[in-house]
Parts: structure tokens; sequence; C-alpha cells
């Protein structure tokens, strides 16, 4: 593997070029250390799909900690992201196609998310046992203490996290401190 470091070339808006040299102009760096810094930032969010072994709900968090911004920028949608998620993942591995779609609208469609969150979390939360890790889902779909106002961003990533990436091999609940 060839370890020099090669210059390439990107297409930049003008205002993204003027936002670039001003940040590194405060900072007191150049203009390329401002793009090396985001990309590297932005390769250590997506790091998991590297990793073409990591599949299914190991790639949750990755979707769900990226935002809308992962969405928008590569016009992702909820085929694609199936397909990215759940392709060759085991059986028990697998992301719910009704989660595959909350995660991909989660910006585009925000009532709509909230209103299939609201559904699901109220059809999950009555077939489970709930622990006190477990966040109460309203049914406005909103997670947390009652009346307490989350953003549907929130809700989304307490349901998911809950359902994904908490859950051991028993069906319990592990915290995150039993997950380290």
């Amino acid at each position: 593997m060839d370890s020099r470091k090669q210059a390439v070339s990107i297409r930049m808006s003008a205002a993204d070029i003027r936002s670039v040299k001003r940040l590194a102009e405060r900072l007191g760096v150049r203009d390329s250390d401002v793009i090396r810094f985001a990309v590297k930032v932005m390769l250590g969010r997506l790091a998991p799909l590297h990793d073409l072994g990591v599949r299914g709900k190991s790639l949750v968090p990755v979707f769900v900690e990226s935002g809308t911004d992962i969405f928008r920028h590569f016009e992702l949608d909820a085929l694609r992201l199936d397909s990215i998620i759940n392709q060759g993942a085991d059986p028990d591995a697998r992301v719910d196609s009704d989660d595959i779609q909350l995660i991909a609208m989660s910006g585009i469609q925000q009532s709509y998310a909230k209103l299939r969150l609201s559904s699901i979390s109220h059809n999950y939360n009555q077939g489970q046992a709930r622990s006190a890790a477990s966040p109460v889902i309203d049914k406005a779909g909103r997670a947390g203490k009652p009346g307490e106002e989350d953003e549907l961003g929130n809700s989304l990533r307490k349901y998911l996290y809950e359902k994904y990436v908490y859950r051991n091999n028993n069906g319990g609940l592990r915290s995150p401190v039993e997950l380290e």
C-alpha cells in the first residue's frame, strides 16, 4: 500500500471556500488543514462503514448519529439504506424495514416519521417489559419523562438504541456501562 500523500481536487461552492478560508484564518492554519480535518472527522463518524464485515444492527448508530446530513448529501432512501445495513446480515442482526424507513425519513418527513414512531413505539412498549433503562414513549412519539419536550431525533435515537444496541442475546436490556 502506498503511504505517500496525494493531492486531490474537489469541487466546492464559493460560499464553502470562503467559510474554509475564514475558519483557517481564525485558527491560524492553512486551508488544506481545515479540509483534512473535515475529512478525518467524517471518516471517523462513518468508520464502521469502512469494514464490509459490519452489517445489520451494528450499523444503526452510524446512521442515527450522522443525522440527516448523510441522507441529504448522498441522497439515500430507505431502499438503499436497507441494502447498506441488511445485505448479508444474519437474520438475528437484521434491522426491521419499518425502522429502516424511520431512519431514512427522520430528517426529510419529520411529521410522518413522528406518526410512525408513535405507532411502532406504542406497539413495541406494549409487547415488551420495560426496565429502568427503557424510555417512556408517549402518544405523540416523544421519549423521556411524561410531559418532557424531546425532539423527534432524540426519540428516534432512544427507540433505536434500546431496540438494537442495548439488547443482549437473552432479550434483556444492558446498560451502556455493561457494554464497555
